[in-house]
């Protein structure tokens, strides 16, 4: 059996690098250098098919230690709850007053940016709170 030395995590779109762009500001991911030969990401997208222009975009962690995000366009738009989505870790080991600090203001941070607030989720006496966010396609995230 292989091991899995990388994951990339692959979202179907409208807008490959508009969407790429905010997460790389949720995540403080960078875009990745353009294909050698090209001067710019631009500049590679230009010399495409039109029909291939803007059809994906990227995004990678500066550090090299979280996953590659890729994203992609697709024809049809975004129906149903996603199945898999991005738990974005910004209270762990916080709890309370102090967690949901924390949850409110990168709630506020990436409103500003073109997220939407969904649902505020309290404690329970099992789970921690976290809020039920949506990216500027409507992909569900939460922080946690």
């Amino acid at each position: 059996m292989s091991t899995v030395r990388q994951v990339q995590v692959t979202f179907d779109c409208a807008e490959p690098e508009r969407l790429a762009r905010f997460w790389c500001e949720v995540l403080g991911y960078v875009v990745p250098p353009p294909p050698p030969g090209s001067d710019s990401w631009q500049a590679f997208d230009d010399q495409l098919p039109p029909e291939q222009r803007g059809r994906a975009f990227a995004c990678v962690d500066p550090q090299g230690v979280g996953p590659r995000l890729f994203f992609q366009r697709v024809p049809e738009g975004k129906v149903v709850k996603n199945r898999v989505h991005l738990d974005v870790r910004v209270g762990p080991g916080l709890v309370g007053a102090e967690r949901l600090a924390a949850l409110d203001a990168e709630r506020d941070r990436l409103v500003a940016l073109g997220a939407t607030q969904v649902r505020r989720m309290l404690a329970d006496g099992v789970d921690e709170s976290c809020i039920v966010m949506q990216d500027v396609e409507g992909n569900e995230f939460c922080l946690d």
